[in-house]
């Protein structure tokens, strides 16, 4: 069995997670930048991981999803500044499962990240009311993901596993 972490992350955020998963891992296994990779094949199990952005998928994790995800056995992580109670959190991550359409979606794990100052100083200087209430939320997101967070993160790694060798 081969396993790839694939991964984009900007801040971060996403790459504590994706480090997370991949040290739960107990087969053939790697762990590379999503631009690092030219597709899926070869690997039994794709972990692909990605923040939020604009209410939805990163569009490089969308326009990878959407390109080499068909018939694959795929697990979502997926980062984001937002409480995980947040109201507005399923439709983002209804976006994010869409854009995996074509997989075999074994599973979807989201964390709230650190929003990044300078991604909240344009938040706020946005003007939009929306967009300035996430960003005078930022206080709340510091230090996140969390040890608690990423020991969610491993939990859902090995539960993946479990669950991909129980109906792979």
């Amino acid at each position: 069995m081969k396993v790839i972490v694939a991964y984009m992350s900007q801040t971060g955020n996403t790459k504590k997670v994706a480090e997370a998963i991949f040290q739960e891992i107990q087969a053939e296994k790697e762990i590379k930048e999503l631009g690092e990779i030219d597709g899926l094949e070869g690997y039994d199990l794709a972990f692909i991981g990605f923040p939020i952005q604009q209410f939805g998928p990163a569009k490089e994790a969308k326009s990878f999803l959407e390109e080499h995800s068909a018939g694959k056995n795929v697990a979502l992580f997926i980062t984001h500044a937002a409480a995980e109670d947040s109201e507005d959190l399923e439709e983002w991550l209804a976006r994010c499962k869409a854009a995996a359409a074509g997989a075999n979606l074994i599973g979807v794990f989201n964390c709230q990240g650190e929003l990044d100052k300078k991604v909240a100083d344009l938040l706020l200087a946005s003007g939009d009311p929306q967009l300035v209430a996430y960003a005078e939320m930022r206080s709340a997101t510091v230090g996140q993901p969390d040890v608690t967070r990423l020991e969610r993160a491993r939990v859902f790694a090995r539960d993946m596993m479990k669950r991909y060798l129980a109906h792979g």
